[in-house]
C-alpha cells in the first residue's frame, strides 16, 4: 500500500476501526484453503460458498478449531467428512471435534455459507458502469468472506474456483487452471501453491479487459483494466515488468506463478496481494502539475505507486512480518525499494527527491506522535499504516546502506530474504 494514498484515505474519510486481535498460530495452523465461491447473476451477494481448510494440530487433546469468520449465513459445517457440531461469537466460529486431536494431527474442515459480507468483498460498478466484486482485506477482513485464521503470521496455500456469469472475466491469486462452464455460468480456477498471508488472498470478477504485457517479461505478466481504460493499460502500467525484472536480479527471482495488475475497488491506492495486486480505479487518471518520470513518461505517482507493489512481493508477501508490530517489514522495505526502482531509471536526483520528500513527511507526523517504529500499543490496525512504518522504515534501511556500503547492504538484505522467504520474520 503506497503512503500518500493512506493517509489521505485515512484522515479524511471515516472508516471503521480494524481491531488490533492476535488471533496468531497458537493451537493449530492453516495449511492449505480451497475455496469456492458463486455469485449471483447481478454480483450482489454471494449464492453459495464452500471453503475448505487443511490444518494441523498444534496442541495435544485439542477439543475445537476457532475460525476467524463474520456474521454470514451457514448452512452446514463437515470435520473429515462428518457433520460437526459448532457454535458464534463475534467474528469468530468454534468448530468442535468429535474427539480430542492430537498433536501433528491433520485436520479437514468444510464450511458452507452464503450472503453478502459487510466487508473484506467490495461489491461496487466500475469505471464501466458495470458491476464487480474484488477482494480488499488488510489488516484482518478475509474472515468476513473465508473462514481462515485471519492474522499475517497463518501463512498457507490456497485455490479458488469462481462461478460468475458467463460476461465476467475473474483474477485471483497462483497460477491460472482452467475456465469453464456453459452459456450462462463460468467456473475459472486458480492455485497459489506458495503460502501467502490470509489480508493477499483475494479474487476480481468484472467485464473489464484481460491484456499481456508487451515483450518479454520475467514472469507471465498481465493486465485487468476497465475498458475504458484499455488504450492506456501498457502505457500507465510501463513500470511493472522492468520492476519485477529489477527486484528479482536486486533480490531473489520472483516469488509467484505470474503477476497480474489490476484496476478495480480497494480502500487504498494499491493492494499488494500476492500475484493479483489489485490498485485503485483512479490510478490512471491524469491530475495538473504532475511530476513526470524522465524514462516511462508517465507520472511518477504512478511509477512509484506500482513500484511499491511490486515490490512487496517480495517484502511483505513472501517475507511477511510476524506481528502487526512488525508492519515497518513490509511497508518499509516497499516504499525504499520503490525509490530504489526510481534511482535506477530516473536518476540520482530523482531518488533523492524520492527521499526527501519521505522525511518530510516523518517529520510533520513526528512533530504529532513521537513513537518506536515497532508499535504494540497502537488499537486500530489502520492507524498503523502512518509514517512509522512506511517512511522513517525507508530511511532506516537508507541509513543502514550507507552505514555499509552497497554491497555489504545488499548482501545482507538477500541473506535475510532467503531467511524467511515464504514465511514470517
Amino acid at each position: 500500500m503506497p503512503p500518500l494514498f493512506l493517509f489521505l484515505f485515512l484522515w479524511l474519510t471515516p472508516v471503521a476501526d480494524a481491531q488490533r486481535r492476535e488471533h496468531t498460530v497458537d493451537t493449530w495452523k492453516p495449511v492449505h484453503y480451497d475455496v469456492s465461491i458463486s455469485f449471483n447473476d447481478q454480483l450482489t451477494e454471494i449464492s453459495s460458498a464452500k471453503t475448505e481448510i487443511a490444518l494441523q494440530v498444534l496442541k495435544a487433546n485439542l477439543a475445537k478449531i476457532d475460525l476467524d469468520f463474520c456474521e454470514l449465513p451457514i448452512d452446514s459445517v463437515s470435520v473429515s467428512g462428518q457433520p460437526a457440531r459448532f457454535d458464534r461469537a463475534p467474528d469468530l466460529l468454534n468448530v468442535f471435534l468429535p474427539q480430542g486431536a492430537k498433536e501433528n494431527d491433520r485436520v479437514n474442515i468444510v464450511v458452507n455459507y452464503h450472503g453478502r459480507p459487510k466487508d473484506g468483498l467490495i461489491f461496487a460498478n466500475d469505471r464501466d458502469g458495470n458491476p464487480s466484486v474484488t477482494g480488499d482485506n488488510w489488516p484482518n477482513r478475509v474472515h468476513q468472506w473465508i473462514p481462515c485464521l485471519d492474522h499475517p503470521s497463518a501463512k498457507a496455500t490456497v485455490t479458488f474456483t469462481v462461478s460468475a456469469p458467463q460476461r465476467e472475466i475473474v483474477a485471483a491469486n497462483g497460477r491460472f487452471v482452467k475456465v469453464t462452464g456453459n452459456a450462462a455460468i463460468s467456473h475459472w480456477r486458480y492455485e497459489e501453491s506458495r503460502p501467502i498471508p490470509p489480508y493477499c488472498m483475494v479474487i476480481a470478477v468484472n467485464q473489464g479487459a484481460r491484456l499481456d504485457a508487451p515483450g518479454p517479461t520475467v514472469t507471465p505478466l498481465s493486465f485487468y483494466v476497465p475498458q475504458r481504460d484499455r488504450a492506456y493499460a501498457a502505457k500507465g502500467f510501463s513500470a511493472g515488468a522492468p520492476a519485477v525484472a529489477f527486484f528479482s536480479e536486486t533480490v531473489a527471482p520472483y516469488p509467484y506463478e505470474k503477476l497480474a495488475l489490476i484496476i478495480g475497488a480497494t480502500r487504498f491506492g494499491g493492494m499488494e496481494n500476492s500475484s493479483a495486486i489489485v490498485f485503485t480505479s483512479t490510478l490512471f487518471d491524469l491530475r495538473a502539475n504532475e511530476k513526470t518520470s524522465a524514462h516511462f513518461g508517465i507520472p511518477m505517482r504512478i511509477e512509484e505507486v506500482v513500484a511499491h507493489e511490486i515490490a512487496h512481493q517480495w517484502f511483505g508477501d513472501s517475507v511477511t512480518e510476524s506481528t502487526w508490530a512488525d508492519l515497518w517489514l513490509s511497508e518499509g522495505f516497499a516504499t525504499y525499494f520503490a525509490g530504489l526502482f526510481v534511482e535506477k531509471y530516473d536518476g540520482e536526483d530523482a531518488f533523492r527527491d524520492y527521499m526527501r520528500k519521505q522525511a518530510t513527511r516523518y517529520f510533520a507526523y513526528e512533530k504529532q506522535r513521537n513513537a518506536p517504529i515497532h508499535d504494540s500499543e497502537t488499537p486500530d490496525l489502520m492507524r498503523l499504516l502512518n509514517p512509522n512504518n512506511y517512511e522513517k522504515g525507508a530511511w532506516v534501511l537508507h541509513m543502514l546502506r550507507k552505514r555499509l556500503g552497497d554491497d555489504l547492504f545488499f548482501r545482507g538484505l538477500r541473506a535475510y530474504y532467503n531467511a524467511h522467504r515464504e514465511a514470517n520474520a
